[in-house]
């Protein structure tokens, strides 16, 4: 009885250690959010027994919640050091991949491509019809996004030279975004390239589209990195994890399938103030 009492704490001992082992959580930028998720599913296929969930809020849930402890890992499509209130020396930034983010507006607008001029002028109010454009007769209305969205941050900051915008409606999400502005005549937002479908259409800026080789040199400049924030100390799960998307396998099967640019694959790289440099002897887009 003794050495069977010994054996059931054993077990407990090793199964709550399991436990507390067992999940790590990761939340925050919505753009990333379903990389994150494919990335979980096939972690988990691989890993049976441990778990990795994945929830969306935005990159300033994600960014203030791993630095409270609140969760293991922080999405976000800026870096720490943009937000107000985050202390990027106590986190560790993995940037596990670029994504890109366009202007998109409702089909029916008549408008394809748009100065970058034209395009301040929509999100500032200074300009009211679509017509003023060469389409339809329709009034615009600018869907935004919310105050912690790290996708509205670099659209302000690299679509729209942070110029201040109207106030108009504001969306949490890519994907409730993506609804809303298909099914609103004269609507215009943006959103992470992953989202965008035939329900909307994506301007061009100038005659340049965004893409996978647009953006690699930086000839279509409104990207970001996506980021993924942990504490300076993780337990060994989340650091699976974080090993598990970085790896090379994933990038090349999962992240381009879904839309998302390899670091490795850019021939620029881009500090959070902005600046832009070369890359060398590294890989290229192809």
């Amino acid at each position: 009885m003794k050495k069977f009492g010994l054996l059931l704490a054993s077990v407990f001992l090793l199964t709550g250690c399991g436990a507390k082992l067992a999940s790590t959580t990761a939340v925050g930028s919505t753009a990333l959010q379903p990389l994150v998720e494919a990335g979980a599913h096939d972690f988990m296929q691989q890993h049976k027994g441990r778990v990795v969930n994945v929830q969306g809020g935005g990159s300033g849930t994600g960014l203030s919640q791993v630095q409270a402890g609140a969760v293991e890992i922080g999405n976000s499509d800026v870096f720490a050091d943009e937000k107000k209130g985050i202390k990027a020396e106590q986190l560790v930034d993995y940037k596990v991949a670029v994504i890109g983010i366009a202007p998109v507006v409702n089909p029916n607008v008549g408008v394809t491509d748009i100065s970058k001029s034209d395009l301040k002028g929509l999100f500032s109010g200074e300009i009211t019809n679509w017509k003023d454009l060469g389409g339809k007769d329709l009034p615009v209305i600018v869907i935004n996004r919310s105050e912690g969205s790290g996708t509205r941050l670099n659209f302000e900051k690299y679509g729209l030279d942070n110029i201040a915008v109207k106030p108009s409606q504001e969306q949490e999400a890519n994907g409730m975004t993506r609804e809303i502005v298909s099914q609103t005549p004269g609507a215009v937002s943006y959103m992470a390239l992953p989202y965008i479908d035939q329900s909307v259409r994506a301007l061009a800026i100038e005659g340049v589209e965004a893409s996978v080789e647009t953006i690699a040199t930086n000839q279509w400049s409104i990207w970001s990195y996506e980021h993924m924030y942990t504490q300076l100390e993780v337990d060994e799960l989340t650091q699976e994890f974080i090993d598990h998307m970085m790896s090379h396998d994933i990038q090349e099967k999962v992240f381009k399938k879904l839309g998302y640019i390899p670091i490795a694959n850019m021939k620029v790289e881009r500090d959070s103030l902005g600046e832009v440099t070369e890359v060398k002897g590294g890989e290229t887009s192809e």
